[in-house]
């Protein structure tokens, strides 16, 4: 649909972000409708669309030739067809999810209140995931898990089960993913820690849930940007997916009910982590820690 509108010189993707929002889908079906007019299609203007009628007036200015608005009919056709198999994809998926669900026992507590407010997404089923899944996996919520969304925890659930006793450890399951450096070590010297190549779906799900964590204010978050100074983000990214999967086996395994500390409380415990290992070298070198304000001796530093 966007080459056939680049085609008849009609620059809309400059003003609107998405085509297939309200405003851009709403102008492709007057001008399939025969409005050619630029004022008239402007005035499909959504109200939260940042551009300007005028701007919008300027960018649906153009040619309207037949052949293009052919190829823009058919484009716009197979748009619509595809929207219905994905819709029919998922009342299956709802349907089989159900059915899973329904051959659990009901978890003793209810579903917890959803982690933040839902937001409209194109992209995601159009039916209630958090329920069925939480019966499921036996009252456990990885959506509670920052970067988890409903939708990516049914897709985690679909590669890896629930049963957490396949895997031994949380670092055997780590290994599992390919998440964990593959250390190849030779006369006592490390030659390289990079993770294998590895077409594992999971880990593809949980590396694109770190990538959302990029700015956020979490714990998470915050572990993410201080190793995306230090190793760069390609690295950080793969270190963070590691650590919501070691959640995930926690969660799922029983152990965790999750709760976001948030970045300040990650701040304190890696100084006061920092703050221990500097004692320890200090100790090493027969040196000893002083506080400048009360000159004590910091035994047992505590931030």
């Amino acid at each position: 649909m966007q080459k056939a509108l680049t085609h008849m010189n009609l620059q809309l993707h400059t003003v609107i972000t998405d085509l297939t929002g309200s405003t851009g889908l709403n102008i492709v079906r007057s001008i399939l409708a025969g409005v050619h007019d630029p004022e008239q299609l402007a005035a499909h203007r959504d109200p939260r669309c940042k551009a300007a009628e005028a701007e919008l007036v300027a960018a649906l200015t153009g040619n309207y030739r037949a052949e293009h608005l052919f190829s823009l009919r058919q484009n716009f056709a197979a748009y619509e067809f595809h929207l219905g198999q994905i819709a029919e994809c998922d009342v299956a998926v709802e349907a089989l999810l159900r059915n899973l669900a329904a051959q659990q026992p009901s978890p003793s507590a209810a579903v917890p209140p959803p982690r933040r407010k839902p937001t409209a997404n194109n992209h995601a089923p159009h039916f209630d995931i958090r329920t069925p899944l939480h019966r499921l996996t036996g009252g456990a919520d990885l959506s509670q898990i920052d970067a988890i969304g409903p939708q990516a925890a049914l897709q985690l659930i679909a590669e890896i089960g629930t049963d957490m006793s396949r895997w031994r450890t949380a670092q055997h399951f780590t290994s599992w993913l390919t998440l964990a450096p593959n250390n190849k070590i030779s006369g006592g010297r490390l030659l390289s820690s990079r993770t294998p190549p590895s077409a594992n779906r999971a880990a593809a799900v949980l590396r694109r849930c770190a990538m959302s964590l990029t700015r956020t204010r979490t714990a998470l978050g915050a572990f993410y940007r201080r190793l995306a100074v230090r190793i760069g983000k390609p690295k950080a990214i793969t270190a963070t997916a590691r650590k919501l999967a070691l959640l995930v086996y926690r969660v799922l395994s029983g152990d965790l009910v999750y709760q976001d500390p948030g970045a300040n409380a990650y701040h304190q415990l890696h100084l006061a982590r920092e703050l221990k290992s500097i004692r320890r070298r200090a100790t090493q070198f027969g040196y000893d820690l002083i506080d400048r304000h009360t000159g004590e001796v910091l035994l047992n530093p505590v931030i």
